[in-house]
């Protein structure tokens, strides 16, 4: 299971809470952040924007909708699993859903797949792929053919290879940050993260970036954890991974565009236009989570890493998009954890929620050879969020 293993199995392993993302030699820890979880830049408590987080529920029409198309074998090039997860509303009104690593291919009537190309099945994977909704239906965008689908975000060789974060719209084009994985031995454990880009898409033409554009890479921090517009800012999320602990780090450009000049939050609360700057907000946060404005405040949603293999969901609360995120609450215990399998990256939705936040999570195996016998596992899984 050459590529699966190089690829599916160590995504999953460096999500959770005890296995470091080896980091670029020039990578150094930014300062850490004493002082900012003492109060927001305006001054007030962290605390006084606090909710009660009333209870979460499985989203019963988001949930289905990935089952049953995951299941229909109407065509053979389509989605069967991925995660990531992340989505944006396009200028149409269609929703795009952001995966990376993929299956795509028919499902057996059992309920099984079958094993990838290259190790005697027909099941295609890719690192990265779209997914488009309209009108409650899905459809699958990848590049190359029917019978021999590419990513969307095309590696530059067989050495490196893209993972999706957030995404943007930035003047009805589409922006969708990656970090770029390298090889550099011959090793199960010989990758390592290797830099930001962000792509542009064309919303009527998502097989194929416009162009593809290098991000703030210096200091170790993967950017793209989520994306927050805000008051004339783009709020960018992103996270220092040593395995257990996690770093939030914090950027923002003026404006809708991923292009502009980056400013970082830094230890006293401040904004520097030097990436160095850049603090570590706080610890416990997944690779993968949300900053979503909620009523007067804000709320970060995410896995809790402070526990190795966690399957609690829990939120932080601020009054500002910048922090400090104080206030955890439990949100949903994941039933899936358990065994092989475990859940992770736990991110919320803004453009689907209404009176509730739709937030969604990644379910996976440490065994391989799982994805090929239940088809279930490697899928989404959403949730309803309320507040008091």
């Amino acid at each position: 299971m050459t590529r699966l293993r190089s690829a599916l199995i160590p995504l999953a392993l460096t999500l959770t809470a005890f296995t470091a993302l080896p980091q670029q030699a020039v990578a150094a820890p930014p300062r850490p952040v004493p002082s900012v979880a003492a109060a927001t830049p305006d001054g007030r408590p962290a605390s006084s924007c606090a909710r009660p987080v009333r209870g979460a529920a499985v989203n019963p029409r988001l949930t289905s909708l990935f089952t049953a198309y995951g299941n229909d074998n109407s065509r053979v090039d389509d989605w069967t699993g991925a995660d990531g997860t992340y989505s944006l509303r396009l200028p149409s009104g269609r929703e795009l859903w952001i995966f990376s690593d993929t299956f795509l291919g028919r499902v057996n009537p059992d309920g099984s797949r079958p094993p990838v190309v290259g190790e005697g099945g027909d099941t295609v994977f890719l690192n990265n792929s779209f997914a488009v909704e309209r009108n409650g239906r899905l459809s699958t965008i990848h590049d190359g053919t029917p019978a021999e689908p590419t990513a969307v975000m095309p590696p530059r060789d067989r050495d490196h290879w893209y993972w999706a974060g957030d995404a943007t719209l930035a003047r009805g084009v589409v922006e969708v940050t990656y970090q770029e994985y390298e090889r550099f031995g011959t090793g199960a454990w010989d990758w390592r993260w290797h830099r930001n880009v962000v792509a542009r898409f064309a919303p009527d033409r998502l097989q194929r970036p416009i162009s593809v554009h290098p991000l703030p890479s210096g200091r170790g921090v993967a950017w793209g954890s989520g994306i927050l517009e805000d008051s004339g800012h783009t709020y960018v999320y992103g996270v220092e991974d040593h395995g257990s602990p996690k770093y939030m780090h914090v950027a923002r450009v003026k404006g809708s565009s991923l292009l502009g000049s980056w400013e970082y939050l830094k230890a006293d609360g401040t904004w520097s236009a030097d990436e160095a700057d850049s603090a570590r907000v706080m610890s416990g946060v997944a690779n993968e989570y949300s900053v979503t404005k909620v009523g007067g405040g804000y709320v970060l949603i995410t896995h809790d890493t402070t526990e190795a293999l966690s399957a609690r969901i829990v939120a932080y609360f601020s009054c500002s998009p910048a922090g400090p995120f104080t206030g955890k609450q439990h949100v949903y215990t994941t039933p899936e954890t358990g065994g092989n399998i475990f859940t992770y990256n736990a991110h919320a939705h803004p453009q689907l929620s209404g009176d509730r936040l739709v937030v969604s999570y990644n379910v996976n195996s440490f065994v391989n050879t799982d994805h090929y016998r239940d088809v279930s596992i490697y899928r989404p899984r959403f949730l309803d969020v309320t507040f008091g």
